[in-house]
């Protein structure tokens, strides 16, 4: 609740940074406004589909992967973000195959309970030395808002308790979403465009009737659209069991863009780690291993604004199993994904 929450602002900055945080969930419920976009995980490479629907199905295996990411810890009512994802590929012929894959995200923010429940479907072929895919995610989006949690401080500038453009009870809302990916894979690198919630849907809220709401008044909630660019390369080196693997992932809704930049190690194909960086926002460590098909990584985040004041930074864990799969012919491209490389 946010009652707990709210605290008077200027006594020192990090309090001031919870107030903003308050603040900031405050004043997008109000009509037509923007809810929480994508949970950025620290460990993109990991869950490739989440940002590219074109990923579906881009190793030769059933690739299940859960995720769970809980940002700037110590602050009350901060994102907290959950993964479960499955793909794989289906084999379409001697020379062409298909992808296919779930995906499900639920996220948490203030009083913000977002829900995303996608399907995944690409066509994948050899050309120009590595793999193309184009992938689609037509998906159910539903969203929810606790109206009857809000509180409005004494003396808020951008607020009033009778604000006619707040809800004062709980209300939901849902609509039809839609995503596309591009991606190409080569053996010592991918690269991956896409455009997630092109639709940009906005939902109307609705919640039981009375509650004190001013008649005629429509609650909504856009879920706004992003495009994303991967880069994601692996670097042998010589006479060694290690690798390096260098990645980048780009986002942006037009009008602002944040970009992260991540460089990891992996000694013989089993335990990697690495460093990161999301610009002006925070620095990361991270380690993983893979073994017997199970991966399982860990990414910790120092926050490099006010909020560092304010929370202990953000902590995140990602799990998985690839089972395999027998196309009954030897697999010319068994490494065309470079995560498992």
């Amino acid at each position: 609740m946010f009652k707990s929450s709210i605290i008077k602002p200027n006594r020192s900055l990090a309090k001031s940074c919870i107030y903003a945080l308050v603040m900031l969930v405050l004043s997008a419920v109000a009509p037509a406004a923007h809810a929480q976009g994508d949970a950025m995980f620290t460990q993109y490479w990991a869950v490739p589909t989440y940002y590219n629907p074109a990923e579906a199905g881009s190793i030769d295996f059933v690739r299940i992967r859960g995720g769970a990411k809980l940002q700037w810890v110590g602050i009350k009512n901060a994102p907290k973000s959950f993964l479960g994802s499955a793909d794989m590929p289906i084999k379409l012929g001697k020379k062409h195959r298909l992808g296919v894959g779930a995906l499900f995200n639920q996220e948490s923010i203030g009083l913000y309970r977002n829900m995303l429940v996608g399907v995944q479907l690409n066509y994948r072929l050899n050309w120009l030395k590595g793999v193309w895919s184009f992938g689609l995610q037509p998906a159910y989006y539903d969203t929810k808002f606790k109206g009857s949690d809000v509180y409005i401080p004494e003396g808020d500038d951008f607020h009033q308790p009778d604000d006619p453009e707040l809800p004062t009870r709980d209300v939901s809302g849902n609509a039809f979403d839609l995503s596309a990916g591009l991606s190409y894979t080569h053996k010592y690198f991918t690269l991956g465009i896409s455009m997630l919630h092109i639709l940009e849907p906005t939902v109307t809220m609705d919640g039981d009737e009375g509650g004190g709401d001013s008649e005629g008044v429509e609650f909504q909630a856009t879920l706004p659209r992003m495009a994303y660019f991967t880069a994601l390369g692996n670097i042998p080196l010589k006479n060694t069991l290690f690798s390096l693997q260098p990645s980048l992932l780009v986002r942006t809704d037009f009008s602002r863009f944040t970009a992260e930049a991540t460089m990891r190690a992996t000694y013989n194909r089993f335990l990697s780690f690495g460093l990161g960086y999301r610009y002006k926002e925070a620095v990361s460590a991270m380690i993983s291993a893979e073994f017997k098909n199970f991966f399982i990584g860990y990414a910790y985040d120092y926050p490099l604004s006010a909020l560092g004041k304010a929370s202990s930074g953000s902590h995140e864990v990602v799990i998985g199993y690839n089972v395999k799969l027998n196309f009954g012919e030897k697999n010319k491209n068994k490494h065309r994904s470079i995560r498992i490389m």
